[in-house]
């Protein structure tokens, strides 16, 4: 005989608060992020019928006291957020156009999304010499060059969000010089 599921708790502000400091004992969030996951939770309550659409909206309600009550306790920080991601970012190689796109679909807000990125010229061709070895593209490539592949390496540099100079001069590095200046920009982070 098949159980059934227990229906899942009713989000009060105490439970609701408890689930947000679960939550971000494993992940690190932002404001925005953490009322999606909360949001999620309510939801989930919602369609197993145990709750109505009155006492959903005072657990949404509830839901964005807690995440209040986190951000003014700096338990959750989209500035440290957006500090940690953009640097993880900029180390895999994203362009300076690419972090602050991640962020602002993380919920940080531009202001604070712009002062983390902050890519010098010298960052922004690190990262794009990143991208670079990582696609295999321009010194790190294998094979045979040509016009049309340097064409769409250069088109490829561009979706990713690099400026035509930066990816260009990425492109026309050599190998040791790219790897020297990988190895510089990763040492300074």
């Amino acid at each position: 005989m098949a159980r059934r599921p227990k229906p899942p708790a009713e989000p009060t502000e105490a439970t609701l608060r408890e689930a947000a400091l679960l939550y971000l004992a494993r992940y690190a969030a932002t404001r925005q992020g953490l009322l999606r996951v909360l949001d999620r939770k309510i939801a989930r309550w919602t369609a197993s019928g145990e709750g109505d659409s009155h006492r959903a909206a005072d657990a949404r309600a509830a839901a964005r006291r807690v995440a209040a009550r986190l951000a003014e306790s700096g338990a959750v920080s989209d500035a440290a957020f957006a500090q940690s991601r953009g640097r993880s970012l900029q180390r895999a190689g994203k362009s300076a156009r690419a972090i602050g796109a991640h962020l602002s679909a993380k919920g940080v807000s531009r202001e604070i999304a712009a002062e983390s990125v902050r890519a010098s010229p010298e960052k922004e061709l690190a990262a794009a010499a990143i991208h670079a070895r990582r696609r295999r593209l321009g010194a790190f490539r294998t094979g045979a060059d040509s016009p049309e592949l340097r064409r769409r390496e250069l088109a490829s540099m561009a979706r990713a969000g690099f400026a035509q100079a930066v990816a260009s001069q990425a492109l026309r590095m050599s190998r040791e010089d790219a790897e020297a200046l990988i190895a510089t920009f990763r040492a300074a982070l």
